[in-house]
């Protein structure tokens, strides 16, 4: 269990943490000559008839330090406030308050302190007021102990309720969830190298393990648990990772140590936000705040999605724009602060790292929302996966929630595989009945009549899919209706055979079908109906009306396309006959059939190539 000390400045937050565990937290030189804490600080405590230990983080109480406070709260499973007999609630005692509430903590107690100092009556009085301020938190029910760190009254007390806290704190749900350790400070040891601090928000680290720090790679070389030397760390603890690879100017404050197949840094995130009850005025759209996650901190700016404001107390999801990259994972808690960086202002949960920047208070978009906040991994996918008409990324899915295990590839959901399975075949259908000649479009262009928004990746998945259960074929990179995909009789077959060496000897310049149907002596009208068939199947292809070239020359002539647009990012026609060595007159017609089979596309005087096209390539299996 990791306990959080908060409360205004000189409260005696260091001295009761001393007082408890016999350990100083204020570390740094100019802590020990101001008398106040500027650092997190930690000290721990064995939890007596038990293997764990508790864990202190001792924050700043000073105005502005709050963001260190901030560094420090976010992993903490338990709240210690402190108010002073002498000085009584004050207004750091209120947002540090503010803060643990908003991070959602229903864990904690009040420790009044420098009783003492108390004249008769007072900690009674001052009892009422704390249980008054409370009052309305997730704290409400807290306990309240009187103590004096220098003459030891009621420091055993608050100790044993430590311990039975410990005793009866529910264990982290870390198993099935990769590690995620936010940085909260960084440091350099000889003959160690390398080592980061913070608490493990998630999962388990062990040694040897590869994990990513700010975009780079490390191996943790060593650990500390607890402060306790361990080969295995889980979600909860506080831990000291010594890392291999990384310098400590590589790893800030507010970076995060993850497993690499869930790291990632978003500048915008969909969340659920609650204004604190205490705030004058309504939180609107547009406006600029401080926002704390993890570690970190940046600037933000609220677009609510729920309206246009929050009122005070009350809550609603929203997307925060942030002025800078941040680790968020589905389930992470967050504290904004205003511009100005005077005051707590709201708190919330994320619900989706990976927000849209268009279309983000639909209907559609606002169920995917509600379905984030599920409150189990396999119910949140179940519903997201009903929603997703364009499909689910298993791995951006895990990514998200910060899975132990990646998942790869696109899941659609049985109701949208049906529609779109109608829609596709509708399609090829009124495709052949518009180019009886042609075999089919190829797969890109069939995505754009069908599912235009819809994943590469899926679309290959579902038209695999449906030619596994024989509902479409494939011939190249074309689809078709199996009925579509005509038969040759024999004597179509023996022109075929004719006219493959002649056609192969053509070219790119092609043949006509009537200097054809002369060289092999055969009737003009079954040359005709022959070479149309062959087209259908995907074997020729008809330039301009009667002008034939095989699929090996258009496989070559589409490599020169797309050779010329890779170089020069489009294709001028100029070029393309330059490169081919053919007339002017041949070059256009070969480029125009290139836009109208959809690997090019018209725009102005150019040619520009569909990037998605994969006309002239095999369709992967």
């Amino acid at each position: 269990m990791i306990i959080g000390t908060a409360g205004h400045i000189d409260h005696g937050k260091t001295t009761l943490v001393r007082a408890l565990t016999g350990v100083d937290t204020d570390r740094l030189p100019e802590e020990k000559a101001r008398g106040i804490s500027i650092e997190l600080g930690y000290a721990y405590l064995d939890v007596p008839g038990a293997k764990e230990r508790v864990g202190f983080i001792d924050v700043p109480g000073h105005e502005k330090l709050v963001h260190t406070m901030l560094a420090g709260a976010s992993g903490i499973d338990f709240g210690l406030l402190l108010v002073a007999a002498d000085d009584g609630v004050m207004p750091q005692t209120r947002e540090h308050l503010a803060v643990l509430s908003l991070l959602g903590l229903t864990r904690g107690a009040v420790a009044i302190t420098k009783a003492d100092r108390a004249e008769p009556g007072r900690i009674e009085s001052l009892t009422a007021e704390v249980r008054e301020l409370l009052a309305g938190t997730g704290l409400a029910e807290a306990p309240i102990v009187a103590v004096c760190a220098q003459t030891g009254q009621g420091v055993e007390a608050l100790r044993e309720l430590l311990f039975n806290a410990a005793r009866q704190m529910p264990p982290r749900a870390w198993q099935g969830l990769a590690p995620r350790l936010a940085v909260d400070r960084a440091f350099t040891l000889d003959g160690v190298g390398t080592v980061v601090t913070g608490t493990l928000h998630a999962g388990e680290i062990a040694v040897g393990d590869e994990l990513v720090l700010a975009g780079r790679r490390a191996r943790v070389r060593s650990l500390h648990a607890q402060n306790r030397v361990v080969e295995r760390a889980q979600a909860g603890q506080r831990c000291a990772v010594a890392l291999a690879g990384i310098a400590k100017d590589e790893a800030p404050r507010g970076a995060w140590l993850t497993a690499p197949h869930v790291a990632l840094a978003t500048d915008r995130f969909d969340a659920r936000l609650q204004l604190w009850p205490g705030e004058a005025r309504p939180l609107r759209s547009g406006a600029r705040v401080h926002l704390h996650l993890g570690a970190q901190s940046t600037m933000a700016s609220v677009a609510v999605l729920d309206g246009d404001l929050i009122e005070p107390g009350a809550a609603a999801r929203v997307q925060l724009v942030c002025h800078g990259p941040v680790g968020a994972w589905r389930g992470d808690r967050l504290v904004l602060r205003d511009a100005g960086a005077t005051r707590t202002l709201a708190g919330g949960i994320v619900l989706d790292p990976f927000a849209p920047t268009r279309y983000r208070r639909t209907p559609e978009r606002l169920d995917e929302l509600a379905a984030c906040e599920l409150p189990t991994t396999a119910r949140r996918r179940e519903r997201l996966l009903v929603l997703s008409q364009l499909g689910l990324d298993l791995a951006r899915f895990a990514q998200a929630e910060g899975l132990a295990e990646p998942l790869q590839g696109w899941a659609l959901g049985d109701e949208a595989h049906a529609a779109l399975t109608h829609r596709l075949l509708g399609a090829l259908a009124d495709y052949h009945a518009k180019s009886p000649d042609e075999l089919g479009p190829d797969a890109a262009r069939l995505r754009r009549l069908v599912s235009p928004r819809m994943a590469e990746p899926l679309w290959r998945q579902v038209l695999n899919e449906l030619r596994g259960r024989g509902q479409v074929a494939v011939r190249g990179a074309f689809v078709h209706l199996p009925v579509h995909g005509v038969q040759l009789s024999a004597t179509e077959q023996r022109i075929a055979q004719k006219v493959a060496p002649r056609l192969a000897a053509a070219g790119a310049e092609g043949a006509w079908a009537r200097d054809l149907a002369k060289d092999c002596a055969e009737p003009e009208p079954l040359m005709r109906t022959t070479l149309a068939r062959l087209a259908q199947q995907g074997d020729l292809h008809q330039v301009v009306k009667d002008l034939y070239l095989d699929t090996p020359t258009m496989t070559a002539l589409a490599a020169t396309v797309r050779r010329l647009a890779t170089e020069q990012g489009h294709v001028a026609a100029a070029a393309f006959r330059d490169a081919t060595g053919l007339g002017r007159k041949r070059a256009i017609q070969i480029l125009e059939h290139f836009d109208r089979v959809g690997l090019l596309r018209r725009v102005g005087d150019e040619h520009r190539l569909r990037a998605d096209s994969a006309l002239f390539a095999p369709l992967e299996h």
